[in-house]
């Protein structure tokens, strides 16, 4: 199968969904034009360890996988269970990572242990708070047999953060989501080599926000050395959440309101879930065969994953904007 990196947003989004599909399925994908609308095109330093990880679990013959590629051959073969150990050497962004290996990993023939070092609080991606408590979430609600454990956090530049996840052969099945019923929200706020009082201000200033908007709150703190500094929030409540992150000149009250803010949103629209975990959950339903879910926008993600997702499987999704201005999303 040949597809066209550019298509959509014309990102990694297309290079992880493909390659995960691809392991499931047994059907080879040459990608072209990978990342051709980013300002750096081709394959980055996380990609390539996303491609050589999802590799080595589906014994694929690879070609083309080197920085600044823009094309690349994946041949996979079989899904095998054991222990693997992935470093991206950077703060390349662990949650992205895992985007890539985890629809695979629950066809392979047994259990698989997956120890990832780089960034688990980085910018323009998934938390490793929000992977675990909103998507697998989702995800375990659907059937999915997954438990990710933070061993350290790892933070922009110097990353070296640690997880470990422990993924099990599962059967999807088809789950609907398309009401959000939780009341509170819980969050934690974490800081690193950083005094105390960043972390209690980002929690404070994000529970003040919430309780202003009627929501409960309960968001514990986290001070650690590790060998990164930083810090960050993150807030879910059911099938939503909110993450910020601490930046150099940034008041610790700004990032609070932040996440705070953002999870506000996606709770008042009244959709199942929030438009994050909405493009997160296109290949899943389409592997289970079936679902739904609501949502407040169709993002360029969620199209993008929907088309790559259509490519590999027997599945048409439908797209419906409702009465109250939500999205109806089903396959």
């Amino acid at each position: 199968m040949k597809l066209d990196g550019s298509y959509g947003e014309g990102g990694g989004q297309i290079l992880r969904t493909a390659l995960a599909l691809s392991a499931v399925t047994g059907i080879p994908v040459k990608i072209n034009n990978i990342r051709k609308n980013r300002p750096r095109p081709g394959i980055a330093a996380q990609h390539m360890k996303a491609v050589e990880g999802l590799a080595s679990i589906c014994r694929a013959e690879v070609r083309g996988c080197s920085l600044q590629s823009t094309c690349l051959d994946f041949i996979p073969g079989k899904l095998e269970g054991g222990e693997y150990h992935i470093d991206i050497g950077t703060a390349g962004s662990i949650p992205l990572l895992l985007q890539c290996l985890m629809p695979a990993a629950i066809h392979a023939t047994g259990e698989i242990l997956i120890r990832i070092t780089g960034g688990t609080d980085v910018s323009w991606s998934p938390s490793i708070d929000y992977l675990g408590h909103v998507t697998l979430a989702a995800l375990s609600r659907m059937g999915y047999n997954c438990d990710i454990k933070l061993i350290r956090r790892g933070y922009y530049p110097r990353g070296g953060g640690c997880i470990e996840a422990v993924t099990r052969p599962s059967s999807l099945k088809a789950e609907n989501f398309d009401e959000n019923t939780c009341n509170i929200v819980e969050g934690i706020s974490h800081s690193s080599n950083l005094p105390h009082h960043v972390a209690e201000r980002q929690a404070s200033s994000a529970e003040k926000i919430l309780r202003l908007n009627g929501f409960d709150a309960v968001i514990s703190t986290e001070t650690n050395n590790y060998p990164s500094t930083g810090s960050g929030i993150t807030l879910w409540c059911g099938m939503a959440g909110g993450i910020a992150l601490g930046k150099r000149g940034i008041k610790a009250e700004k990032v609070g309101h932040d996440a705070a803010d953002a999870i506000v949103l996606e709770l008042k629209s009244g959709a199942g879930v929030d438009i994050y975990l909405a493009d997160q959950l296109i290949p899943y339903m389409a592997l289970a065969g079936g679902g739904s879910f609501t949502t407040r926008a169709v993002t360029p993600h969620t199209r993008t994953n929907i088309w790559v997702t259509e490519q590999f499987l027997d599945v048409k999704f439908r797209i419906e904007k409702m009465d109250n201005g939500l999205f109806r999303i089903w396959v």
